[in-house]
């Protein structure tokens, strides 16, 4: 190889490299989204903001990190009519279409936290439509594969069937081929808070379970940036 050769592929392996950097560098700086569903009846109440809170939390973990609630408390969200995968989807007209599934299907979904209350120490209502709803993310392609999400549950009593609640959802997700992830200490399995009778729906007075909700969404955000990049 001649010096002109040489001097020539040289530059021409350099501009790659350059190029590459600045897809790695663009790519660095893309936002994230982290979208919180709170799914209890009672609209902007404790599940609310416990959702909130991991929200705020995981915000804080980056910059590029961007977060959005979705309350379903009071939308008219049915379950699926007729069996689990209904021929077409577009049967069920609600305020699923408009309210919830847009936001899951941007480009720059990096995660999702839920919240249910725990009704009868399993998942509520509206929780359970949603989840059967999500059926149209899942084909005919996994939009929500690789997703890291996390799961908290709120309860009247500390041992109120929060954690029953976090494997149910656990269960559902897994249908996507989601990446389930807990929270740091105080919530490795999901964030669990208390609304006790004395707190008067004032859930920021549990101190341990807002300590979970804020865990929670650290590690969802932190799971968020490193799935991103592969």
């Amino acid at each position: 190889m001649d010096r002109r050769s040489f001097v020539t592929k040289g530059i021409v392996a350099t501009t790659a490299f350059a190029a590459m950097g600045q897809s790695v560098n663009a790519d660095d700086n893309k936002t994230i989204k982290i979208i919180g569903i709170s799914c209890s009846s009672r609209k902007g109440k404790t599940t609310t903001t416990s959702v909130n809170v991991a929200l705020e939390a995981a915000k804080a973990v980056n910059s590029r990190i961007e977060v959005q609630l979705i309350d379903i408390g009071g939308l008219n969200i049915s379950g699926w009519v007729g069996g689990a995968t209904p021929s077409s989807p577009q049967e069920i007209m609600d305020d699923f279409q408009v309210e919830v599934e847009p936001y899951l299907m941007a480009s720059n979904l990096g995660g999702i936290i839920i919240g249910s209350p725990s009704y009868f120490r399993s998942m509520s209502s509206q929780c359970k439509a949603l989840l059967e709803r999500l059926y149209v993310l899942r084909t005919p392609k996994f939009l929500l594969a690789d997703k890291p999400v996390g799961i908290l549950s709120v309860g009247s009593y500390r041992n109120g069937g929060q954690e029953l609640v976090i494997e149910q959802i656990k269960a559902a997700m897994l249908c996507h081929e989601v990446m389930i992830v807990g929270g740091k200490p105080k919530a490795h399995q999901g964030a669990t808070l208390w609304n006790k009778s004395t707190y008067n729906d004032d859930i920021t007075k549990d101190e341990f379970g807002i300590d979970s909700a804020k865990n929670l969404g650290i590690r969802v955000a932190e799971a968020a940036l490193l799935l991103c990049k592969k």
